[in-house]
């Protein structure tokens, strides 16, 4: 399986924060956003993958993450001109995807919870499209899908007026190998765009979806308002000053997982700041013998 990071996307809610970066690209408490949606790719056995920016901002994305050699896997970059809906992902991304099946993960959805990494690495996606649910107070802002009494989807809906359910979809999306040509036969909606929901049911009518309740106790964030990227970074901050530990630290994720050795990191933060980031790093080499 690979993976596609959607980091395309005006940042039109956080201006003028995103008037001159782009908003994967904002610190979140004590790491760039997009961090955590690469780690939880890391997280869910996924080394491939695909990154799309907008044009503008491909050469800082390079710069941070390079060809994910550091993290012992592979990065390839496309960019998105202009956003035209979030499963247009699947046409850019087509010949990166080529035979494979692919999780989309959006570049501002931060995901955190135990026991996550192993429920994700463990889904198949070879014939079915597997997308989540995640109950919240105000599902009218989100993606929204509603469930029959044997736990079957019945309906998805965008932003519904009056939600027919408390469960929002998230930005975390498994698909088989079609998916290329299902975003392709979808009808841009009335806002011009690809819209996501669209793909999602054309696999429900095929009686090809999946829905999985997220694990009780992991945490979801959308980043896309001032609100909620400021709620993501002091719950982050409150959970690594707590424990002394850090979330979706790519560079441990991928040491952790045995992507990279003892020396390979080693010699990578060598290179970085004498800061506390670089200090962390080394105390978790510390505790581990070479």
């Amino acid at each position: 399986m690979k993976g596609i990071i959607l980091a395309g996307g005006t940042g039109s809610r956080l201006w003028p924060i995103t008037a001159s970066v782009s908003k994967q690209l904002l610190p979140v408490y004590d790491k760039p956003l997009i961090y955590y949606p690469l780690s939880t790719l890391l997280l869910a056995g996924i080394r491939e993958v695909l990154v799309i920016t907008r044009p503008e901002d491909r050469n800082h994305f390079e710069k941070l993450l390079q060809d994910g050699q550091q993290f012992g896997i592979e990065i390839q970059y496309a960019e998105q001109a202009k956003p035209s809906g979030i499963a247009e992902a699947f046409i850019i991304g087509k010949e990166f995807i080529g035979k494979d099946s692919v999780c989309l993960i959006l570049g501002d959805n931060i995901f955190y919870g135990p026991g996550l990494g192993q429920q994700l690495s463990q889904l198949d996606s070879t014939e079915t499209a597997t997308i989540f649910a995640y109950e919240v107070r105000d599902p009218e802002r989100y993606g929204v899908v509603e469930f029959s009494k044997n736990a079957r989807v019945v309906s998805i809906e965008e932003k519904p007026s009056i939600p027919k359910s408390n469960f929002a979809i998230p930005g975390l999306y498994f698909y088989p190998n079609s998916i290329s040509k299902i975003a392709e036969s979808v009808t841009p909606s009335s806002r011009g765009e690809l819209e996501i929901t669209d793909v999602n049911m054309k696999y429900l009518e095929m009686g090809k979806l999946n829905c999985i309740q997220l694990l009780r106790g992991t945490a979801w964030f959308d980043t896309g308002t001032v609100d909620s990227l400021n709620d993501a970074a002091n719950f982050l901050r409150a959970l690594e000053q707590r424990q002394g530990l850090k979330v979706s630290c790519p560079e441990e994720v991928a040491f952790a997982l045995g992507l990279v050795s003892w020396e390979e990191l080693s010699g990578l933060i060598s290179k970085y700041p004498l800061n506390e980031y670089r200090t962390y790093l080394e105390k978790i080499l510390s505790r581990v013998a070479r």
